[in-house]
Formats: C-alpha cells, structure tokens, sequence
C-alpha cells in the first residue's frame, strides 16, 4: 500500500475544501501575513509565536459525510445507543441492566493518577481508548475525532495533557496508535496552532516506542497537514505512518472486533464500501484450521489435535524458552519482536513444527509469541462469560476476595482454562521473583498481561482495563492462594 498517497474522495458528499485550494489559500496568507516557505514555516514549528504572523487558518470542513457535528449531549446520546464502554451485566433478554462500571468507581490497582480521576471531564468523551494488544503483541491506543465535541465544549489545553497522561502508562513498551479521522470537523478542530505544541510535546519519548500509526479513512486535510509538516519529521518516523482507507485493510494488522471503533466510523465505512467497491472485496469466509493450528482457534481444538495435552504447545515452548534464557533480560515483555520473524513462526507453529528459539537469536521473539497467542484466542483465557463477576469482584475486601476469585477458579472456569492460567501465571511470578534484573515487576506485568487474559464482548474503556489489570496484579500476588488444585 502507498502510505505517501491517501485514497482522497472529493466527490463524495461533503463541504470539504479541496486540497490545492487549501494550500492555495496557505499561500496567500503566507504571502499577506508573513508565513512564506520552509523558513517561516520552520520558525513556527519550532514554537515562535503564531501571534507575531497573524495568520488565519482556512475554514477547512474534514468530515466527509455533510453531517452536522454532534454536540456533547448528541454524544452521550449516541453512547447509550452504541456504547464505547461497558454499560453493565448483559440480561437473560440480551439488555443492560445497569451502569456498573460507575457503582464499582476506581479500581484499586489505579491511584489518585487515574486519567479517568483527573481528566474525567475529558474522558467522559471517550476520545482514548485502550484496545489491548495488536498481532504483534503490542499496546494499541485508539484516537476517535468523532468523539471530539464542539470546540466550545473542550479544553484542549487539558485534551493534551490527557492524551500525553494516558501516552505515558503505555510509552515504555512498544504500543500502536490508531486514528480514526472520520468526524474531524471545522467545529470540532483544534487550531494550527494547537496541533504544532502537540507535535513539540510529542518528543522523542512518545515516538521512540511508536511502532505503527494508522490513519484511517484518511481525506485531504490529512494530505495537507502531512504537505505541511513533512519537512520537520524524520524518515524513520514518516515509515510509521500508514493509510487504511477501509476497515478491513486495518483488520490485516490488527484485530478489529477487539478495537474500539465508534458506530459512526463503522456505518461510513459501510458508505465507502457500497460507493466505490474496493477490489479485493472484504470476506466473510474462513478457510478450515489446519490439522495442528495453534493460533485463532479454540483451546479444545488444539487440545483434540495435541494428543489431549492441556498446554497447548506454542505456550509450553515459548515459557520453557524464556525460563532458560529470558528471566535476566530487562525489559523482557515490554518490547515487540521482528514482524516477519513472528510471522514465521507463527506459522512454523501452525504447521505443528516446533520452533528452535535458540537459533533466531531474539529472546523477546518468545515472548511476543506467547502474547500474540492469547491475544488471537477466540474466547479470552477467563472467558467472556466470567468478565461482569470477575471485574465486580475486584471492589471487595482483599481476603474476600480471595475467597470468590478461588470459587471462580475452581467452580466456575472450565478446567483446561484453569490449568493454562494456572501455568502461565506461575511462569510470571518467577519473572517477578527476578524483577531486580528484568525490571519487570508485579504491576509492569499485569499491565502487559491483563487485556490478554481477559477483555470484554464490549470494548473497553480505559476504566475498565484499570480493572482488568488490577485482577491480574491481584492474580499474581495471590497466586498460591487462588491456584489451589
């Protein structure tokens, strides 16, 4: 795919202006109000003060639809309908019988730095999101524009302090970014200005670990903006960045039914797919497993075509390695392997071949491996159904809650479930037990094992990963006292 060419639609419904006028209308304020070529341009990137130009930005319009923009209050609207969060327990009826995630309010494992305690004003928007893990084993954070409200309505001073907020829990580890640009409206905006201090703030710290970023249904204000700052971003940053102009050339990379993509991003899709008729297609066929496949496929198939071996192999290979040679390496988890390299492997996998780790050379291939693995299960290690009781549990008193996450665990989980958790959650207290070479301690793991033990039907707000994170920590902790068979 051309990453350097977005897919640009001017003749679809929209106010949107186009490309050459806008840099012709660039031009000419440049001209009048002193922001002429690269040199003035690089003055104001570097943070000068707009005021001394006296430039006006164009009224450009970015959604591509002509729909008007909704406010605030169409937005919460819009979430009881489609929520971006989970509402609550899911009744026999299939409805939501109450908002639970407000009853439990912060999850213990969070402190009083909360992003959703200190910007709960900004959060409430659900413009950030956390969706867990991408094919490759790292962190995916979803930006949604359409989420944006009204200027008026938004302080983008503390929009910014919050994404960098929510940016710095995740930055030390390799993480994914994807952008939604659908929804992006002259009224919903942020200002030139605004755009160039988050470039700034962005440093080398945000972009060092920033392995992709995916722009989606990109139009000729994401065109113009790349004309506009392409001269201040580097090589190695610009091969990050990656156009999708459809859903499914996203779901290539990442697994889309575990991303939070907001039901507007969803139906212009639809839009763009009905209207120009991309070749290839998307499908919903699936081809068969094959006979020994690890990867996408339920436990008791692996189970079936393993000999009745609980463990499935990949996770068995992958611990036996990283507990020979990874337990010393810092760090170990935190960063992403080779694509190509996990690719192979995970065919090699698939194929029912064993993988000789040793001879790769990459201790952190392992690793990712065994992320990608539980990531890619079709049903999460501690099963949807058990996600609602699990995350109430959490709120209880800690001898309490001992006592009902052992109940779970033994009554409830099935039993090839609980002796996979089981194995690799003892692998992960020996991690800890060397925590003051790897640098990996209770939390850092949890943080990087907790969206794929378990996630929801529903995606997730960042609250509700907060819990999820806090019941692997406390999984961890407690380990001899909740694995007891």
């Amino acid at each position: 795919m051309d990453v350097s060419k977005p897919d640009v639609r001017p003749d679809e419904p929209n106010t949107d202006l186009g490309i050459d006028a806008a840099e012709a209308h660039i031009k000419s304020v440049s001209i009048s109000e002193g922001l002429p070529g690269q040199t003035e341009r690089a003055r104001f990137m570097k943070g000068e003060s707009i005021g001394d130009y006296k430039w006006e930005e164009p009224d450009l319009e970015y959604d591509e639809t002509g729909v008007d923009l909704a406010s605030g209050e169409e937005l919460a609207r819009e979430e009881q309908d489609h929520p971006f969060h989970r509402g609550g327990a899911i009744t026999p009826e299939g409805l939501i019988d109450e908002d639970f995630e407000e009853e439990l309010g912060s999850p213990a494992f969070e402190d009083e730095n909360d992003p959703d305690f200190l910007y709960r004003d900004i959060a409430k928007f659900g413009i950030v999101q956390l969706a867990g893990d991408d094919t490759l084993g790292r962190k995916v954070i979803v930006v949604s524009a359409c989420r944006l409200p009204l200027r008026e309505e938004l302080d983008h001073q503390r929009l910014l302090k919050y994404l960098k907020h929510t940016l710095d829990q995740y930055v030390e580890n390799d993480y994914t970014l994807v952008y939604f640009h659908h929804g992006l409206n002259s009224r919903n905006k942020p200002s030139f200005g605004w755009m160039r201090q988050a470039y700034n703030e962005f440093d080398r710290k945000y972009k060092k670990n920033l392995k992709a970023l995916y722009l989606v249904h990109p139009t000729n204000f994401i065109k113009l903006m790349w004309n506009i700052f392409r001269p201040i971003i580097s090589a190695k940053f610009g091969r990050k960045i990656m156009y999708m102009n459809y859903l499914h050339e996203l779901a290539q990379h990442l697994q889309l039914d575990q991303i939070i993509v907001p039901q507007r991003v969803r139906e212009y899709d639809a839009f763009l797919l009905t209207k120009n008729k991309p070749t290839p297609v998307p499908t919903s066929i699936t081809h068969a497993p094959l006979p020994r496949q690890q990867f996408g496929v339920e436990l008791k198939y692996i189970k079936l075509h393993n000999d009745g071996e609980i463990i499935p192999p990949v996770v068995r290979q992958c611990i036996d390695y990283l507990r020979e040679h990874g337990m010393q390496t810092e760090g170990i988890f935190r960063r992403s392997a080779n694509a190509n390299d996990l690719r192979r492997v995970q065919k090699t996998f698939n194929e029912g071949a064993p993988e000789n780790f040793s001879k790769l050379g990459d201790v952190h291939l392992p690793a990712a491996i065994l992320k990608s693995f539980l990531r890619q299960l079709p049903e999460p290690l501690l099963t949807y159904d058990l996600y609602d009781h699990i995350i109430r549990v959490q709120t209880l008193p800690e001898e309490d809650r001992v006592k009902e996450m052992r109940r779970i665990m033994v009554e409830e989980l099935a039993e090839d479930n609980y002796f996979i958790l089981k194995y690799i959650l003892h692998f992960l207290t020996e991690v800890v037990a060397n925590s003051d070479r790897n640098k990996m301690n209770e939390q850092n793991l949890a943080i990087v094992f907790g969206p794929n033990l378990m996630w929801s039907k529903n995606q997730a707000s960042l609250v509700s990963v907060g819990y999820v994170n806090a019941c692997t920590l406390f999984m961890i902790r407690r380990y001899r006292d909740l694995f007891v068979k």
